[in-house]
């Protein structure tokens, strides 16, 4: 464990979430793990990275659930590890990753439960990025070059996705504002005003700790 800032970010399909990670990671000079969080887990795990690619944010059958977390204090070594299904080990080797990550040095983690795996680490700043829904869809249009229809299918199942999968894995609720320390709303501020405002709570966070 380590003092070192963390902000993690979860977001809404089409919110910017991820564009804002990337930015407020450049403004304070520090690495943004996103997809980058993948090959960081394949070189410690040694899993192949189509694994976790595959299998990557993706909810899992709860009644393992209990065997995954057994897992987690026993490593990469133990016969319960080498048993256990491959989406229980993108997951074990992405939690540890998180963890040592942050215990490395400062950064920006988008996504994977990284705020619920963080929780014990004191200068950790978890923020929850949405956005009104009429600019999600044009901005998911434009992203992938979609239509309307397609655009808000695809919003629906990729939060429903990121919602599974943080409320199986996690103690809280996706996207619930009790479960994070901040919560925006990118088309009432913008990108950049988002920014503004994350790295001031994390100033003030940082101060009220030291009292």
């Amino acid at each position: 464990m380590s003092n070192n800032l963390i902000i993690t970010i979860g977001r809404e399909s089409g919110s910017g979430g991820r564009h804002i990670g990337k930015k407020l990671a450049e403004d304070l000079g520090v690495k943004c793990y996103d997809k980058e969080l993948i090959d960081v887990a394949v070189k410690k795990s040694g899993l192949c990275k189509e694994i976790f690619e595959t299998h990557d944010e993706k909810p899992t059958s709860s009644f393992l659930y209990s065997l995954v977390m057994d897992t987690y204090s026993l490593g990469y070594a133990g016969s319960a590890y080498m048993d256990m299904p491959l989406n229980h080990k993108v997951f074990l080797a992405q939690f540890d990753t998180i963890k040592q990550i942050a215990s490395e040095e400062p950064c920006v983690i988008i996504g994977r439960c990284a705020d619920y795996a963080l929780a014990e680490f004191p200068n950790v700043v978890s923020v929850f990025i949405t956005a009104d829904e009429d600019e999600k869809i044009k901005t998911l249009m434009a992203r992938h070059d979609m239509n309307e229809t397609q655009a808000k299918a695809f919003m629906a199942k990729t939060d429903k996705k990121r919602a599974s999968y943080y409320n199986y894995y996690s103690s809280k609720r996706w996207g619930d504002s009790k479960s994070y320390d901040l919560c925006i709303n990118s088309s009432k501020v913008g990108i950049d005003g988002a920014i503004r405002i994350i790295k001031a709570f994390a100033e003030e966070k940082q101060l009220h700790l030291k009292k």
